[in-house]
């Protein structure tokens, strides 16, 4: 069973986020973050994740099922058009992140990065802080192919 996949969304924090940005957890995993905030929850074995009633009405229509927010890009577009302007800049005004450097420019990271943001958007929607530690899942190596992913994560389009 996948870690956020469990009754309650996996706790965010500033660890767990930096983490995300490292590539250090697998593309599934990041998408598990945002599908349980919007909504979706997964199928009784765990492998397929559904709109539920708690899905925005406009992620519902376009992506009845959990969409693959690194992997493809329409999906990608519609997590960033979602986070409301205000909180466009959460990700260098809370993380200090200045971005990637010029080689390490890959989609995978870049929608990582959009997926972070939408994270904090979606806590600062909701007057929550981020937690400086917390509770972090089994951390992987950086993979060895940054445009491939980890191993099982799903080709990027």
């Amino acid at each position: 069973m996948s870690t956020a996949a469990a009754a309650s969304p996996f706790p965010l924090s500033r660890a767990l986020l930096e983490a995300v940005l490292a590539d250090r957890l697998s593309d599934r995993f990041v998408c598990e973050l945002i599908w349980c905030r919007l909504g979706y929850g997964p199928d009784p074995e765990g492998d397929v994740w559904c709109a539920g009633p708690g899905t925005p009405q406009e992620w519902r229509q376009a992506f009845h099922l959990a969409p693959q927010v690194i992997a493809e890009r329409p999906a990608s577009v519609a997590l960033t058009r979602s986070i409301p302007k205000v909180y466009k800049q959460l990700l260098k005004e809370q993380l200090g992140f200045a971005g990637y450097r010029i080689g390490e420019l890959y989609p995978r990271r870049t929608r990582r990065a959009t997926a972070v943001n939408w994270l904090l958007a979606h806590l600062a929607e909701r007057g929550e802080s981020l937690p400086e530690a917390g509770v972090l899942p089994e951390l992987l190596p950086v993979p060895a192919d940054p445009v491939k992913g980890h191993p099982g994560d799903p080709p990027v389009g």
